[in-house]
């Protein structure tokens, strides 16, 4: 009877219906599994950053192999994002996801036993593909598994555990390597992913594939992976070998070569694996581009200030991770918080606010970092960014993915994850190119060492500057993200506003 009152007093006609609790019961188990991989492949990724110099050591490594320890699994988990993200809409979600945990795992296993720094490099592309598999397909699943008027709830606490993982990972990646050896840093991993790979079995639901086309475009398969990895591998050499490096040279315009073949293949392919025409929609084409400028900005952002701590005050390694803490704190609480935001504020309206916000942050960088350097307006900044971006990675993402078919969750998703990771790259490459360069070339190594307040305060003052043309360069970066953030707000099928 309505009305009637249950045992607790809660009134029967304000529940739920059966079938919205069975949906969001089985939607906090998909969330349950995708939290816990993408814990596993964040914490891993910032752990290895700490252990780096234990396997230099161990492996008598040089230079060119240990950057490319870190190297490889970027340039293939890059590569094969739209692949697997193009498999996933064809195999099936769930089925893609588990045999990535066991691919990533096995990786993981294997990598502990490697005879030498070469073999470490090719298993870390092996366990590039596994992380691939996994991270192309999380946002999709969480998109699939929750109503439309719970996604961003969903969204924000998997884009935070991300964060949480990302927070702790060089702790416990410096507490392992300490403790145990180095092997620990990858063979920690193996007891997580067989514990994921048991939950995410019984706890994913079985589905068909949402793709009935199961062909596969393979020459547009070929021409993004040989493209992406043309640019990435020219972008990532540019601070260590220059810009006018024949490496550098060839592999942009290896990019600018085939991006226009890729284009004509793909329009011309029955299933593609680049579907330009879903592009074609101004909302989906600006939230991707945001997507790409927001992770540029960002990331540059976190990887330039501890090197200026560093370089200019003379701190550590860890006093200068320790002084953007602030940013990771706030970023994580804000992506856990963004679901109560996209409650009351449309998706495109907050990741729009905070584009903004992360964008004013930076220009407080701009203002206050300076030498001798004062804290606390520093960290304003700071935190003004890692609220402006905690609210704009949810947002974006549910923005995107909310009203776009099934059978194309998938690559699209994949799509915003491999500009997010090229935003990365470029900005990374960019940035401390503009930071280095007021400084005669003889001096720059000293910036990339942190020594450079060793050297002259001529040398400092010098580094300060290129510091401010960086900020501004990420500041107009930032200036441009709201402009295409803004211009999602058109809407789509009843998309969030």
């Amino acid at each position: 009877m309505a009305g009637r009152a249950l045992s607790h007093g809660t009134p029967a006609d304000i529940l739920p219906p059966p079938d919205d609790r069975r949906q969001m019961r089985q939607a906090w188990r998909t969330l349950s599994v995708v939290s816990m991989a993408s814990t596993l492949t964040a914490l891993n990724g910032s752990a290895l950053n700490v252990v780096l110099p234990d396997l230099v050591r161990h492996f008598h490594a040089t230079p060119v192999a240990a950057s490319w320890v870190l190297l490889s699994f970027q340039l293939a988990n890059t590569a094969l994002m739209v692949i697997f993200g193009r498999l996933a809409d064809i195999m099936g979600r769930r089925q893609m996801y588990l045999a990535g945990l066991a691919v990533y795992t096995l990786a993981s296993l294997a990598l502990g036993f490697s005879p030498g720094v070469w073999w470490l490099v090719a298993l870390r592309v092996v366990q590039a593909a596994g992380a691939a598999m996994l991270i192309t397909n999380s946002a999709a699943l969480v998109t699939s598994a929750f109503p439309r008027r719970s996604l961003g709830t969903g969204m924000g606490i998997y884009i935070a555990s991300f964060s949480v993982a990302q927070l702790i990972g060089p702790t416990v990646g410096g507490f392992l390597a300490g403790q145990f050896g180095w092997e620990w840093v990858f063979w920690f991993n193996v007891p997580l992913g067989v514990a994921g790979m048991i939950w995410g079995a019984v706890a994913l639901h079985p589905a068909r594939p949402d793709d009935p086309d199961r062909r596969m475009d393979l020459p547009g398969n070929v021409l993004v992976v040989v493209s992406l990895c043309a640019l990435l591998i020219g972008l990532s050499e540019a601070t260590e070998l220059g810009w006018a490096n024949p490496v550098v040279i060839g592999g942009v315009a290896a990019f600018v070569v085939l991006t226009p073949v890729l284009v004509w293949v793909e329009r011309r392919a029955a299933v593609p694996v680049l579907d330009f025409r879903l592009f074609a929609e101004r909302a989906l084409a600006f939230g991707v581009g945001a997507a790409l400028l927001n992770s540029l900005a960002r990331f540059a952002v976190v990887l330039i200030v501890p090197l200026f701590f560093q370089a200019v005050d003379g701190e550590s390694a860890i006093e200068a991770g320790l002084r953007v803490l602030p940013l990771s704190v706030v970023s994580m609480l804000a992506s856990m918080a963004g679901g109560l935001w996209l409650r009351r504020v449309g998706a495109r309206t907050v990741a729009t606010l905070g584009c903004a916000v992360t964008t004013a942050g930076i220009a407080v960088l701009l203002v206050t970092l300076n030498a001798p350097t004062r804290y606390v307006p520093v960290a304003v900044g700071l935190v003004l960014v890692g609220i402006g971006s905690g609210a704009f990675n949810p947002s974006n993402t549910t923005a995107l993915l909310h009203d776009v078919p099934d059978a194309r969750i998938g690559i699209v998703n994949a799509v915003r994850l491999m500009m997010q990771n090229i935003g990365i790259v470029v900005g990374t490459a960019l940035t401390l190119t503009i930071v280095a360069s007021p400084l005669p070339v003889h001096l720059r190594a000293f910036v990339f060492a942190g020594t450079v307040h060793d050297v002259s305060a001529d040398a400092i003052s010098s580094l300060v500057t290129g510091y401010r043309w960086a900020l501004v360069f990420l500041l107009v970066m930032s200036a441009l993200t709201v402009v295409a953030s803004a211009g999602t707000r058109t809407r789509r099928r009843g998309g969030p506003a």
